[in-house]
């Protein structure tokens, strides 16, 4: 399904969404981490962020067990490759 991202100042990317199908309205942080991608998607301190990871190949071991909590808490998680 295409998803869009829509920036404060008119930009416009598109993309493919392949997770939630409901709008969000998000800050967009980014981070860098070339691993620990698990970690990020369930650390409360991105609750209601969308969050830009840096590195272009997420989700290229898996998930394991330590997560930082139960759920996911970001607004949104954006990727180049998945």
């Amino acid at each position: 399904m295409k998803a869009y991202l829509y920036l404060e100042d008119g930009t416009v990317y598109t993309g493919e969404s392949i997770g939630s199908t409901r709008e969000s309205i998000s800050e967009v942080v980014f981070n860098t981490s070339m691993t620990g991608y698990l970690e990020v998607l369930t650390d409360p301190s991105y609750a209601g962020q969308a969050v830009t990871m840096t590195y272009p190949l997420i989700g290229n071991y898996g998930v394991t067990d330590d997560a930082e909590s139960e759920r996911s808490y970001v607004g949104g998680y954006i990727v180049r490759e998945l």
